[in-house]
């Protein structure tokens, strides 16, 4: 058998078996695909592919199904990742530039990105260990009660209700946002509280009791900040993908309750030349994520924050990657430098 031919039965079961979820047979590839041997050579490039573990007959049927390790070669082989065509290009544009706000976008991809692939869509927050001081709003709710606002250069929005210690005017406050404003624009996060007690040292006696205040806020505020979070959607799809589980759906569904398990999976998945990586069944380190696939790439101005689908082994993988790239890349192009 040779290596070409070898491929191209893998490809046509591969891409059978996505299409109908059943079990393919020889006779199935002869009539589907124009191979150009007889049935007879089928079986036996069949039976040759069995031989390396790359298909396999589940139970007693006549017809095979890919392997793990027949999906990895399929997708090994898939040389560049396809572009999606105009219509779902203008698509994912329309929908991600709609809005400035990173939690609206971030919400908008992860729905958009389950709809292109009808997968589990999931995406990391932008990492913020090199986020900066963007601007800062103090608003006086109450003559004690401050909502204080921290906007980090990657578009993050920050806010929690500081009491102040004492009471404070309009015109105080004002003079206090300047102050931080000014001093803290463009500060890293992981230095905002070396700089918070410059701030604060610099106040004039009668302002540094509400400057304390206001500082330990916002401290607490870029803490928040830093914290790993990440945002999915389309957990429904696989209900619908019931029968590509057949040793339980419970652990994908607490793989992706338990956030530190998929933060941590994408966080590892290391970068495919290709742009896009594929993690496939037992790649994935879970052992409850054994009969799914991540496919996930990075996004973002240094592209550490990861954006992807999860979902099962028989997966569209071509249609998918292609997918993850394309929304990755309008989202890179959104958040900006």
């Amino acid at each position: 058998m040779s290596e070409p031919r070898k491929l191209e039965v893998l490809r046509a079961i591969v891409e059978d078996y996505v299409h109908s979820r059943e079990p393919v047979g020889s006779k199935a590839l002869v009539e589907r695909h124009h191979l150009g041997v007889s049935s007879a050579t089928i079986r036996n490039d069949m039976a040759a592919l069995e031989d390396e573990g790359l298909i396999t007959a589940p139970h007693t049927s006549a017809g095979r199904i890919p392997t793990d390790k027949g999906y990895r070669l399929f997708v090994d082989q898939i040389s560049a990742v396809k572009p999606l065509s105009p219509a779902e290009r203008r698509a994912i544009q329309a929908l991600l530039e709609g809005s400035d706000d990173l939690d609206d976008v971030l919400d908008r991809t992860v729905r958009l990105l389950s709809q292109l692939t009808n997968q589990v869509a999931v995406v990391q927050y932008p990492h913020l260990s090199r986020a900066k001081v963007r601007h800062i709003e103090f608003v006086l709710l109450a003559p004690r009660k401050v909502l204080a606002v921290l906007i980090a250069d990657t578009g993050k929005v920050e806010q929690r209700v500081i009491d102040a210690g004492q009471e404070l005017s309009d015109e105080v406050l004002s003079e206090l946002r300047t102050r931080f404003l000014g001093s803290l624009s463009g500060t890293p996060l992981n230095l905002l509280p070396q700089t918070l007690q410059s701030v604060i040292a610099g106040c004039p006696p009668a302002r540094r009791g509400p400057a304390q205040a206001l500082a330990r806020g916002l401290e607490a505020l870029a803490t928040s900040s830093r914290e790993e979070r990440m945002v999915m959607a389309g957990t429904a799809n696989l209900a619908r993908s019931n029968v590509d589980f057949p040793l339980s759906i419970g652990p994908v569904l607490e793989a992706l309750e338990e956030q530190v398990v998929m933060l941590r999976l994408l966080s590892d998945m290391a970068e495919d030349p290709r742009g896009v990586t594929v993690s496939i069944g037992r790649e994935n380190p879970y052992d409850g994520l054994a009969e799914a696939s991540v496919v996930a790439t990075g996004y973002g101005p240094d592209a550490t924050a990861k954006v992807g689908v999860l979902g099962p082994t028989r997966m569209d993988y071509p249609t998918t990657m292609a997918a993850v790239r394309a929304v990755a890349r309008y989202l890179s192009r959104i958040l900006g430098p």
